[in-house]
């Protein structure tokens, strides 16, 4: 049965109830941490809005033979046992489309940036049916993030769900963060080229139990990288009740299945699931719903499932629109065997996965090579990155093993020496600040020069400052090349012919190549 004609059913029932005059009226049993218990309501539909009179509302979530379980929304301190309840007849939706970017709002899509309140006049329900298979096209088109690391070896496509995952402060949100401003400065860009193809892409970022000092210093950034005017916020604050947080992610992804729907592309961040499931176990214990593994209720997967299986891209009969989904899942001590993490990933299309080690070792981002994999970006990464960085993830395997066998003493050949010294190059190569992504152009041009040999004979504290260096010469000298990259989406031979005439002035002039060469002489 369509989604269409089971909003039709429900429509039609609504409407009979209306017809015959019936007010559906329950009065509250108890109340206690943000759940209210009501008799009566014998006409509530799940998921359905609960008004409680002085702007307060809640959502029917258990549906008993005898009593109605709510998850209150908002303050609700002054409700009491006894006060009265009525059922409104619609499911819970949030305030949709355009205008909602640049704002930031909370759990049910209200305006709390000080703005104002939105001008919205198209609601979506929260929850909604996934597409299904048929008006589902391969993921082709590609998510560039701006981080070298990943565009080059996990890359991500437009509608896929690439799980993000690690250990406490090890640089998750950074790597989602400069996803989003990125997305905005290839907006900004493509748009002032007037290309008619482009299509730009928009983000909605949904923070769950974080502080609100974080959240504020995320919307800064946005604010100070230009990327807020191409971006949604919503924010369940870790001082929100846990019905906020458990709604918070739900909200969100229907704010980006509107752009889904209407012919556009957009890139949803979940930071994090593990807080959603968190909350909707708090929210379960207080239900009274039967527990499981870890005190979760049973239908914990079914909780991320239906959120993750939105993400899509859609075909050309449905207006070729798409939905990205970076999903965050915090683990303890690295243990990615743990419930909701190994639920999570069984949902997503690939992880990238971030190493405490790594991340104490300086290497930023500190993504470990190994663990992480795209299982649908490959087939939607651009021909250039495939030229230039076919290898690169073999290579980086091999040099850990290497290193780890170095490790002993043991006397080296000249080959693993030579694979040991590319390895180590390599890693410095992908060393990245935050809240600084990198272009097409700027990135093939990197891992060009590595995969030429240019920085071999660079020291490796010096692999940095020279990249930054080169790449600052072809800003200034190579822009039509940088262009041509960018425009073309592959190396030709008369691109790689130019490059190398590029790279051979700069090493002429370049100061820390001279510095390298007067060593090596």
């Amino acid at each position: 049965m369509t989604e269409s004609i089971i909003n039709q059913i429900r429509q039609e029932i609504l409407s009979s109830h209306l017809a015959l005059g019936k007010k559906n009226v329950g009065t509250i049993v108890s109340i206690a941490d943000g759940i209210a218990i009501l008799n009566g309501l014998s006409d509530v539909m799940y998921n359905e809005m609960i008004d409680f009179a002085n702007g307060i509302f809640g959502v029917a979530l258990n549906l008993e033979e005898d009593f109605v379980g709510i998850v209150l929304l908002g303050e609700h301190g002054n409700l009491k046992a006894g006060d009265q309840a009525t059922a409104t007849g619609k499911l819970l939706s949030v305030p949709v489309g355009k205008n909602l970017l640049g704002r930031v709002v909370n759990a049910i899509g209200q305006a709390i940036d000080g703005k104002g309140p939105i001008a919205s006049t198209e609601y979506y329900p929260i929850e909604k049916i996934a597409p299904g298979i048929m008006p589902r096209k391969s993921v082709t088109q590609p998510l560039q993030t701006g981080i070298l690391a990943i565009d080059s070896m996990i890359p991500i496509g437009r509608g896929q769900r690439e799980l993000i995952i690690g250990d406490r402060a090890t640089g998750k949100s950074t790597i989602a963060i400069d996803t989003i401003i990125n997305q905005a400065h290839i907006n900004r860009k493509g748009l002032a080229s007037a290309n008619p193809h482009f299509r730009p892409v928009y983000s909605i970022y949904v923070a769950i139990g974080q502080k609100n000092s974080t959240v504020a210093r995320t919307i800064k950034t946005l604010n100070d990288c230009g990327a807020m005017e191409f971006t949604i916020v919503v924010n369940a604050a870790a001082s929100d009740n846990p019905a906020n947080q458990y709604i918070a992610p739900y909200a969100g992804c229907a704010m980006g299945e509107w752009f889904m729907q209407n012919a556009m592309d957009a890139l949803i961040v979940y930071d994090d699931l593990s807080k959603h499931a968190v909350a909707y176990r708090q929210i379960c214990l207080i239900l009274k719903r039967p527990s499981g593994r870890e005190a979760y209720p049973g239908d914990v997967f079914y909780l991320h499932s239906k959120l993750l299986e939105r993400a899509a891209r859609l075909n050309a009969t449905h207006g070729n629109g798409s939905l990205t989904a970076l999903p965050i899942i915090e683990t303890q001590a690295g243990d990615v065997a743990a419930y909701i993490p190994t639920n999570v990933i069984s949902i997503t299309d690939g992880q990238i996965f971030l190493d405490t080690s790594l991340f104490n070792k300086g290497i930023r981002p500190a993504i470990s090579v190994g663990i992480s994999v795209s299982r649908i970006g490959a087939a939607a990464q651009l021909k250039a990155f495939k030229q230039v960085a076919g290898k690169l993830k073999l290579e980086l395997g091999q040099y850990e093993e290497l290193r780890s066998f170095a490790q002993f003493g043991s006397d080296l050949d000249t080959k693993t020496q030579q694979q040991l010294n590319r390895g180590v190059r390599i890693v410095e190569l992908f060393r990245q600040p935050a809240n600084a992504p990198r272009s097409v152009g700027e990135q093939i041009i990197l891992l060009w020069a590595i995969k030429s040999g240019i920085f071999d004979k660079i020291e490796q504290n010096k692999v940095t400052e020279t990249a930054q260096n080169l790449l600052s010469y072809f800003s200034t000298h190579g822009t039509e090349i940088l262009e041509r990259i960018e425009g073309e989406e592959q190396l030709t031979e008369e691109i790689e012919d130019n490059l190398l005439k590029i790279v051979a002035d700069w090493q002429g002039n370049s100061e820390p190549m001279k510095t390298t060469q007067n060593t090596s002489n």
